[in-house]
């Protein structure tokens, strides 16, 4: 029994000494905090400057004179002289309708005043014959009136025949389409041998003057109201660019009138027009186009567009705070500066520094070694 007791002695000492230096490491390894590392950041410290501002309004295209081609007259199409897309000019021929019809008309309504001219010139005679007559008692002064009121009636009849006459060469005439201005010819539904009528909801075709054009957009009631305040401030907002489909900026300015007098009760907004020259027929109408209305303004705000977060529609920035840690502030955004600022309606105030990098990897409370640097300019 003794013998026992003194060869586990050695087994417990190893145990202690093992659990000894497993509870120092253990306590070792809850006690011991990992260094906190903090990544350099770039901040801005923003500073009120003369900043334009740009707010930006899509825009429907639409030629100076726009004109629906119609046939006047009912007619099967003889004749299409032009192509689509090609450039015509005023008075140039354009379609050409079967005009037998109508010519026989023509020739109907020239044999029927003839008719009328020679009836006249009877009743002339005859009147020519009798007043004579009437002077030396042979005929009675009752027979000259009644032969000049026949005198009388052939000469409305001759004014109706010309009537009848204009009318019919009017019509042989439509049978022929010219265009009415300069410009460039749209799509052409219809095919020789159709008929065609003045009825027709589809035109024949259509003719767009795009010398100068007009780029139709639309101001909400709140816009409108502030651009006319400013525009008083501020003459250069008579001035706008446009933003073409490809997302180049059209190299020709152009100028603001308004397209309607009301406010749009359906849609609160109104409705404003941007005349554009167009030289080179780069806008067509029934394009799209992006109006740019820019205002300078005084002691505005603003940061880089990369320096802010979007988040379901709303605008953050990182500032630097104390213990060089940034706060996540949520901010206003007024409008744009050009294609790298965004120009800041509340949310920040002179002076903040606000983060200008690895804004995906900050959080609120992050910390961080700040590097700040101030900028005052911007174009």
């Amino acid at each position: 029994m003794t013998t026992s007791i003194f060869a586990t002695r050695p087994i417990l000492a190893t145990t202690a000494i093992f659990l000894s230096v497993l509870g120092a490491s253990c306590s070792g390894s809850a006690g011991e905090q990992a260094p906190a590392t903090a990544d350099k950041v770039d901040f801005i410290e923003i500073a009120p400057a003369e900043t334009p501002i740009e707010k930006r309004y899509p825009g429907a295209i639409e030629g100076s004179v726009n004109v629906d081609i119609k046939a006047q007259v009912t007619g099967y199409l003889d004749q299409i002289y032009v192509k689509e897309g090609d450039y015509v000019k005023k008075g140039q021929s354009l379609f050409r309708l079967k005009g037998d019809v109508y010519n026989e008309q023509v020739s109907n309504s020239k044999a029927a005043y003839d008719a009328a001219l020679a009836a006249q010139q009877n009743a002339r005679i005859e009147v020519e014959k009798i007043r004579p007559l009437v002077e030396g008692k042979v005929y009675s002064e009752l027979q000259l009136q009644t032969a000049e009121a026949s005198l009388a009636a052939a000469k409305a009849q001759v004014a109706q025949a010309r009537a009848a006459l204009g009318s019919s060469q009017v019509n042989a005439a439509f049978t022929l389409i010219t265009a009415p201005v300069n410009g460039y010819i749209g799509r052409i539904p219809n095919r020789t041998g159709n008929l065609v009528t003045p009825a027709d909801a589809t035109p024949l075709t259509t003719l767009s003057d795009i010398e100068k054009v007009y780029v139709y957009f639309s101001l909400s009631e709140a816009d409108f109201i502030a651009f006319l305040k400013d525009r008083k401030a501020d003459e250069g907002m008579n001035t706008v660019s446009l933003v073409m489909a490809d997302g180049s900026v059209y190299d020709r300015p152009g100028t603001i009138e308004l397209a309607s007098g009301n406010i749009d009760r359906g849609t609160g907004s109104m409705a404003l027009k941007a005349i554009f020259p167009n030289p080179d027929k780069i806008l067509r109408s029934g394009g799209s186009g992006k109006i740019v209305l820019t205002r300078q303004m005084s002691n505005a705000l603003a940061v880089p567009m990369g320096s802010v977060k979007d988040i379901q529609d709303r605008y953050f920035v990182f500032v630097l705070s104390a213990g060089n840690k940034v706060a996540m502030r949520p901010v206003e955004v007024s409008g744009k500066s050009g294609n790298q600022y965004y120009v800041i309606k509340s949310g920040l105030q002179a002076g903040d520094k606000v983060a200008l990098n690895r804004i995906d990897a900050l959080n609120d409370g992050t910390p961080v070694v700040p590097a700040v640097r101030q900028v005052t300019e911007r174009k």
